[in-house]
């Protein structure tokens, strides 16, 4: 009965963030567009700030064996051409977050009315991150020169700061990409991490047509590497779902002179680390090789991406044995990975993770038509089934199988990749 009676101001908070979409980090009016409304639902709740525009709040605090994090993304996409797209950053919804957060504000205002939270034997913190999408890194650039931020991802950033320092495991949710006939939610869709890579091709600039014969030309260093990219495919294991998609970020190209310098990127999604750094040393032996087949240089720059993410089974049971208790949701699908990455891959390296999938959209997800189809089960019938979820939790978790690491571990893994 809650979550009926809330449903209707929910989807209207949820609206509203998906019309007025911010790009990471600068998430100003969302944050105040959540809080406004959670104190509404509860005046005496106390919000921690972090990292610009992060925040959580934290229900049963006096629980302290236990603690769970319930995750919201904050950030929209930069999508300029979407239908929604806000006219001035170029930012769209468009991959679902605005939904993630209305279904934790659902959830936090059905513990919070009926009280349910009380009867959880652990701490649950709610936890606003901002900037999960990897983009907009000029920006970020300058956050991180000034010292606001030390990581191009919110969680990350959480992470140093000791947001997560004292929770055990966390959940999060997220949009299915993709249209389903029947409600379905998803479970053990393990990610993809990345990196990313830039190839600095440098040669020798002379008269295109005078003197071509003297000029060492980076764009045909830059072909060469494409070439052996696209012949390095056959080698790359189906089973790690290798991504790679080189472009030209930048060059100095006239049709009169022979190009001396042209920069490809492209990021690079494995399944796992050890694969992940295989594969980085592969093409990076294939630019030092175009490069030096044609008596010209290449400066190689590697940026840490995220972490893949391998959702931790023993968690994703208990959605198992909570959508046996649920009504309204058709199809559990279980053990679907897919090449998309999120920084809750790195959040999953400190402590276990999952990320509970559902359906209700229409277009395609990152695309120009994305937007919800079918807000009942998003709002109401989901945020339902989460609450099953945290009851089939409490009570039952064996503290044993959850495993725990510092921020400091988590960066000497980071180190190990890119340096």
């Amino acid at each position: 009965m809650q979550f009926q009676q809330q449903y209707e101001e929910i989807k209207q908070i949820a609206e509203d963030i998906y019309y007025h979409p911010e790009l990471g980090y600068k998430e100003k009016r969302t944050k105040q567009t959540i809080m406004d409304y959670l104190k509404t639902v509860n005046p005496a709740i106390k919000m921690d700030e972090f990292s610009l525009t992060g925040f959580k709040t934290t229900l049963g605090e006096e629980k302290k064996d236990l603690h769970i994090g319930f995750i919201a993304e904050l950030d929209a996409v930069y999508a300029p051409t979407h239908m929604y797209a806000d006219k001035n950053s170029g930012a769209a919804h468009n991959c679902g977050h605005y939904t993630q957060v209305g279904i934790a504000l659902a959830l936090y205002t059905y513990l919070v009315k009926t009280e349910a939270y009380k009867n959880l034997d652990y701490t649950l913190s709610f936890v606003f991150v901002p900037a999960e999408e990897y983009l907009d890194l000029d920006y970020r650039d300058e956050l991180i020169a000034q010292d606001k931020i030390s990581h191009y991802g919110g969680k990350p950033e959480a992470m140093k700061l000791g947001v997560f320092d004292d929770m055990d495991a966390a959940l999060c949710v997220h949009a299915i990409g993709g249209e389903f006939d029947k409600r379905t939610v998803n479970v053990n869709s393990d990610l993809a991490g990345f990196l990313y890579k830039k190839y600095a091709f440098r040669g020798k600039a002379t008269h295109a047509g005078f003197d071509p014969f003297s000029g060492t030309n980076a764009y045909n260093m830059s072909t060469l590497f494409n070439v052996a990219t696209g012949l390095m495919r056959q080698q790359f294991k189906d089973s790690e779902m290798v991504r790679v998609n080189p472009i030209v970020m930048a060059s100095d190209m006239s049709t009169n002179v022979i190009p001396n310098q042209i920069t490809v990127g492209t990021d690079l999604r494995t399944k796992n680390v050890a694969y992940l750094k295989e594969v980085a040393e592969r093409l990076d032996d294939a630019a030092k090789g175009s490069a030096i087949s044609l008596r010209g240089e290449v400066d190689v720059k590697t940026q840490m991406g995220y972490l893949p993410f391998v959702q931790d089974r023993y968690l994703s049971s208990f959605v198992q044995e909570a959508f046996k208790r649920s009504e309204g949701i058709d199809v559990l699908l279980d053990d679907d990975p897919i090449s998309a990455a999120g920084d809750i891959g790195d959040l999953s390296y400190m402590m276990p993770c999952i990320q509970i999938g559902y359906s209700g959209f229409t277009g395609t997800i990152h695309g120009d038509d994305f937007i919800d189809v079918d807000p009942a089960f998003i709002y109401e019938i989901f945020p339902r089934f989460l609450a099953v979820v945290l009851d089939e939790l409490s009570g039952n978790i064996d503290r044993s199988k959850l495993y725990k690491r510092t921020y400091q571990d988590y960066m000497e893994l980071i180190h190990s990749i890119v340096d």
